[in-house]
């Protein structure tokens, strides 16, 4: 029995750390997570009248950049604070300013950077990423499959990795929910790691999915 013992305790500690590390700048690559705002207004943000009025007409805002691992990923790894003039000077990055604050304490705090360089670092890679035409502002619902989304993006934007921009659906596969880009530390492109191109298939699962137009 005290064998059975040493060598279950031996094998246990032979397994790989899962523990998450909540250290400021430990981290693998950050995933860029646009928000498409006609599923979001359509369900639990019906009632935001900052993204969801109608006549905003907003398609993809940005939701936050997040630090990650190659599996999983940090959170909530400092205390300090946004100011609120940092606040006015990035209003319009965010769809709200509940949402800055929020992104900021629970990823922004990952980063290793101060408020000012990664809402400065945020607001670069958005703008570096240029819309695909049948994206912007679509009056009709598209229907595209993964591989069609997926080739939009990089006929726009040719400098892109390849898997580095993954559908992420809601509805049980049946409408785009956002598009997750993934980045390396400096800021350049990269291909996303294995377990979110696994979480983008699962999340789209179905054949097709739709984009729902703005209003």
């Amino acid at each position: 029995m005290k064998r059975l013992l040493a060598a279950l305790l031996a094998a246990a500690c032979a397994l790989p750390a899962m523990a998450r590390d909540d250290r400021p700048g430990v981290f693998d690559y950050y995933v860029m997570s646009l928000s498409w705002s006609p599923e979001y207004c359509a369900g639990r943000g019906g009632g935001d009248p900052l993204q969801c009025a109608t006549g905003r007409q907003l398609g993809f805002v940005l939701h936050g950049l997040w630090p990650q691992f190659e599996r999983g990923y940090p959170e909530s790894c400092g205390r300090s604070r946004i100011s609120n003039s940092l606040r006015d000077q990035y209003e319009s990055l965010y769809p709200s300013p509940k949402l800055l604050f929020h992104e900021w304490n629970k990823h922004g705090s990952c980063s290793g950077l101060q408020p000012q360089d990664y809402l400065a670092l945020s607001a670069k890679l958005r703008d570096s990423l240029k819309m695909p035409a049948a994206f912007a502002r679509p009056q009709q619902p598209v229907r595209l499959t993964p591989g069609q989304f997926e080739d939009e993006f990089h006929k726009a934007n040719p400098w892109l990795a390849k898997d580095s921009v993954l559908p992420v659906c809601g509805s049980g596969g049946r409408f785009l929910r956002e598009a997750r880009v993934c980045f390396a530390k400096d800021g350049k492109s990269r291909s996303c790691s294995q377990e979110a191109i696994a979480y983008s298939q699962k999340s789209c699962g179905q054949s097709t999915f739709l984009m729902k137009n703005v209003k």
